[in-house]
């Protein structure tokens, strides 16, 4: 690959270096962007019916956010290599807040779907914030401010199903949204007082950087390969996460939003494996990581199989999940980075955009699935998409 098609700089030591207070800022920042993509799916039950949508249909609601999110990435992210690093960061923090404070106001379905694929787009913030962290860091320190920075996302997206579900029984689904957007802009005051400046390096044209983006799918095969099977991965934790709710809110279980928050606690344990992964894959051993974490996507439908008469299996279908999920993502995005670190945030951008896509998808089938063909169907096909990515994975990936 030539750098006329990249455009990548070489590396430089960073001028200015990230405390301890920023550091932490940033992954807090990270974490309540990200958390705006899971606000909805234990709430979809609460949201259909205010907007007139029907039963069949409410999986779209999680659906319009995770598109609004992967377009957000081909086409806002790569603007941080155009435009100063801070501004386009807090003017898109700006804008997640009113597209929040349209979306809780509308109450037509179109109107509503227009605003909460704003709201996915703009929490690509987050995904601005990861690599300025990189670029603000001394290359000896970058893993591990790079994984604290992580580690805030991560638990953003784990425990936004629990806070909405516990919430909305107290304050309803607008309420968790208004609350989301009251602290985006206390965190937006904060960024903009301690965030450092970063002018961007790129030597060509905003419309260059998003053409070396599909040079990139064509000229890098690891990252084809790496996006497609946690596009894979995704699909099924967005299926699981959709659908779950739904059965526990159903008269099988007859839960509250409450008791459905505190189930949802189990995938907080997905949180215990990135370290794990990322320690083996360090040790050579990815290609095993990669594939227990698959397999472990694959039991965990399996179990939820049977989730709809008995709740221990159901809970051991959502810790497996988030275990084999956030496993492979941590070895899938090392494979990556390793490529070329002068543009790890276009790499990123691809990587994210490609695997969010297949979590779209996997939205948008929970509800018919469910509402034509019941749990049992739903489950199968959730064991669908991990079997196709071990299948995959062993027919291209070269052991050792």
């Amino acid at each position: 690959m030539s750098d006329t098609a990249i455009d990548a700089p070489a590396e430089d030591a960073p001028a200015v270096t990230l405390s301890g207070m920023q550091i932490m800022l940033i992954a807090v920042a990270c974490g309540t962007l990200a958390a705006n993509l899971y606000y909805a799916q234990p709430l979809v039950d609460m949201i259909g019916p205010s907007i007139g949508l029907g039963n069949a249909a409410e999986g779209l609601i999680v659906t319009a956010t995770q598109v609004g999110y992967a377009i957000g990435l081909i086409f806002l992210v790569p603007l941080g290599d155009f435009f100063e690093s801070r501004r386009l960061i807090l003017l898109s923090m700006l804008t997640n807040v009113i597209a929040i404070l349209g979306m809780v106001m509308t109450s037509g379905a179109t109107s509503f779907f227009v605003a909460m694929f704003l709201v996915g787009a703009t929490s690509t913030a987050a995904q601005m914030l990861v690599p300025l962290a990189a670029t603000l860091t001394p290359h000896h320190k970058r893993g591990t401010v790079v994984g604290r920075v992580m580690s805030g996302l991560l638990t953003g997206i784990l425990l936004a199903r629990p806070i909405a579900s516990f919430l909305a029984d107290h304050i309803g689904w607008r309420g968790v949204f208004i609350l989301s957007a009251g602290f985006i802009v206390l965190i937006g005051l904060a960024l903009m007082r301690v965030l450092p400046q970063k002018q961007p390096e790129a030597r060509s044209s905003y419309l260059a950087l998003i053409g070396s983006l599909g040079r990139l799918v064509r000229d890098e095969p690891v990252l084809r390969r790496r996006a497609f099977y946690h596009a894979m991965m995704f699909a099924a934790f967005s299926m699981f996460w959709t659908g779950a709710p739904l059965l526990l809110l159903s008269p099988a279980y007859g839960f509250s939003s409450t008791q459905v928050a505190l189930f949802a606690l189990a995938g907080a344990l997905g949180v215990f494996s990135a370290p794990l992964a990322g320690w083996l894959a360090d040790r050579g051993h990815g290609y095993l990581a990669s594939l227990g974490a698959q397999s472990a996507v694959f039991v965990a439908f399996l179990a939820a199989y049977f989730g709809n008469a008995s709740l221990g299996l159901l809970i051991l279908a959502a810790i497996l999940l988030d275990l084999g999920v956030q496993a492979n993502m941590v070895v899938s995005q090392r494979e990556i980075f390793a490529l070329h670190p002068a543009i790890r945030n276009r790499l990123n951008a691809v990587y994210m955009a490609t695997f969010f896509a297949g979590g779209a998808v996997g939205s948008a089938l929970v509800s018919p699935i469910i509402h034509y063909f019941g749990w049992h169907a739903f489950a199968i096909l959730g064991m669908a998409f991990p079997a196709v990515a071990v299948v995959a994975f062993l027919l291209i990936e070269k052991r050792g």
